[in-house]
């Protein structure tokens, strides 16, 4: 009788075992920096949702060669100091394998200096080009930063190229006082050029400000015949109903890809009617042809997260699957080794994910082109294709 209570004990303390710490191996742990708070947590909250759902994803079946993936996510209130932070108790603190993040182009460029001392391999979910990118003149990459985000270069190559396309030659433009903005407004003016377009007005503000009428009463002085904005969060939908309110509705606005949430077009609510913005082809997983090389695993991603979470992706989540990816395919081939991480996303060609085909290189650690977006409009509170 005392050996079959003792073998129900057991049973019963097995089942009461939460199934990470039944595993035969020890787990592989990744970090990741994300803005949960502040101006940036309407990219960090998707992100953050995304990875934990791919973490439960990959755990449930089996891990990554019996080993579990474990997952230290932090918070940086969309502040690079906070960011710094972050990343130095993940290395020093956590001894991560890699990290994921930051949110934003301003926390990603604040530690980068990181990630290159410590020699970690951190894959950004910020747009600016100068993430990666140590010399611009020689296209140095740095060696330990990767990033999924296309970059804002390509953003402006592919709204140029569509305004081209109809016939406009000035534009306005419109940039937060941010990194993200910083980095789009020195793209849009230095490719202005090469697509024949003038920069007729130049307007700049801050990232919390709550009024732009005296912006756009200078651009309703000039003769422009379109409007970009550069910047995410409120200041986003802030533009927008300027743009309509002003009586500016006539001139096509387009947005940067720091649009790219169901949520900015709930919050703009007609304002955000015609408005243009380059995508990656996450956003509109429906609309693609069945043979696109992208489509089942955009509409798996899709499918997942709206089963889970009871809403639609975002860009910002897809930046995420990208980067947690990378780096679990990257784990599968090497294991859990730093040097042999950063070296196999480095080399790593072919590479399918929510935002594109990923191409690798050593003077190219975002791996992708212009060609890698796709230009929509909202339409009837929706997305649609624009061409």
């Amino acid at each position: 009788m005392r050996k079959v209570l003792l073998l129900i004990l057991a049973c019963t303390i097995l089942c009461a075992v939460p199934t990470a710490t039944i595993y035969a191996e020890s787990p592989y742990k990744i970090g990741a920096v994300l803005s949960l708070s502040g101006r940036g947590a309407l990219l960090g909250t998707p992100e953050k949702k995304t990875l934990e759902m791919l973490q439960e994803e990959v755990n449930a079946s089996g891990g990554v060669g019996g080993h579990p993936i474990e997952l230290v996510i932090l918070d940086d209130g969309s502040k690079p100091k906070r960011a710094i932070e972050n990343v130095k108790r993940l290395i020093e603190g956590e001894n991560i394998l890699a990290i994921i993040g930051p949110s934003l182009s301003g926390t990603s460029l604040a530690v980068v200096p990181l990630a290159e001392a410590y020699q970690v391999p951190l894959v950004s979910c910020g747009a600016s080009y100068k993430i990666v990118t140590a010399n611009r003149q020689t296209g140095e990459q740095y060696r330990w930063v990767f990033k999924t985000p296309q970059s804002d270069s390509h953003a402006v190559q592919r709204i140029y190229t569509h305004l081209k396309k109809r016939g406009i030659t000035r534009v306005a433009i419109l940039t937060a006082r941010t990194g993200f903005g910083r980095s789009g407004r020195e793209e849009l003016l230095r490719l202005a050029p090469a697509f024949g377009i003038t920069v007729v007005a130049q307007e700049t503000y801050g990232p919390r400000q709550t009024s732009m009428v005296r912006e756009f009463r200078r651009i309703k002085e000039v003769n422009c015949q379109a409007i970009v904005n550069w910047s995410v969060g409120p200041t986003q939908i802030i533009a927008l109903y300027h743009w309509r309110n002003m009586g500016l509705s006539v001139i096509p606005f387009y947005q940067s890809h720091g649009f790219g949430s169901p949520r900015n077009i709930a919050l703009a609510g007609n304002a955000g009617e015609g408005v243009y913005c380059p995508l990656g082809p996450c956003m509109v997983g429906p609309l693609l042809p069945e043979n696109h090389p992208q489509k089942k695993v955009i509409m798996k991603y899709r499918w997942a997260y709206k089963e889970k979470y009871g809403e639609e992706i975002s860009a910002f989540g897809g930046h995420a699957w990208d980067a947690f990816n990378l780096i679990l395919d990257a784990l599968r081939a090497v294991g859990p080794d730093r040097a042999e991480i950063r070296k196999h996303i480095e080399f790593r060609r072919g590479f399918i994910g929510q935002h594109g085909i990923f191409n690798f290189s050593p003077l190219d650690h975002n791996g992708l082109s212009a060609d890698a977006f796709i230009m929509v409009v909202v339409r009837d509170g929706k997305w649609a294709l624009a061409e």
